[in-house]
């Protein structure tokens, strides 16, 4: 069964993160083999709630959260501590989690917002260059603009503090601060 093709479970009952874990299991294969069974681990709000929150997300939050978990799952299977999908092997995680970052990509590809694509891969890009400089926390910043970006649009002010980020400025994580506080507070 394709990533696309399986229905998405009702999120009035379920956390995008059990929907993630349903969705992973159904579709089989290595990375089902990886789910952790258990509930979600008082797990915080993370990107995903904060990007379908937005306005840009009206009408498909369910889907805005879901497809952001799964990417965001995949990029916490490379470089922090994994909230689904748990493996001990580095490079099957690193595997797990380029499946991952596919199946959120396509299911947002699949919604058309071709703008939210380009957003999440400049996120994903960016918070990587922010890891392997050994910098965590501009990598969370990176995300939360990120985030911000995908439910509200973007704005100046972001593009700028991508470019810091690309330069490796000092200044790359007030600024990512600053655009993430700059776009419309969630409601």
């Amino acid at each position: 069964m394709s990533a696309l093709s399986v229905p998405t479970p009702s999120g009035a009952a379920r956390s995008s993160l059990q929907r993630l874990r349903a969705l992973l299991h159904d579709e089989g294969g290595l990375v089902a083999s990886l789910v952790e069974s258990t509930s979600d681990r008082a797990a915080p709000p993370g990107p995903a709630r904060l990007a379908a929150s937005g306005p840009r997300a009206e009408g498909s939050r369910e889907d805005y959260e879901l497809l952001i978990d799964a990417i965001y799952e995949g990029y916490l299977l490379h470089y922090a501590k994994p909230r689904v999908a748990l493996t001990l092997d580095q490079d099957l995680g690193l595997l797990a989690g380029d499946r991952l970052y596919a199946l959120g990509l396509a299911r947002l590809i699949a919604l058309g917002d071709l703008a939210a694509v380009a957003e999440l891969a400049d996120t994903i890009s960016l918070s990587s260059l922010a890891q392997g400089a050994g910098e965590p926390e501009l990598a969370d910043a990176v995300w939360t603009a990120g985030a911000r970006a995908i439910g509200w649009g973007s704005s100046e002010t972001h593009r700028r503090a991508k470019d810091l980020v690309l330069t490796g400025s000092s200044k790359a994580i007030e600024a990512m601060r600053t655009s993430a506080a700059s776009l419309a507070a969630p409601r």
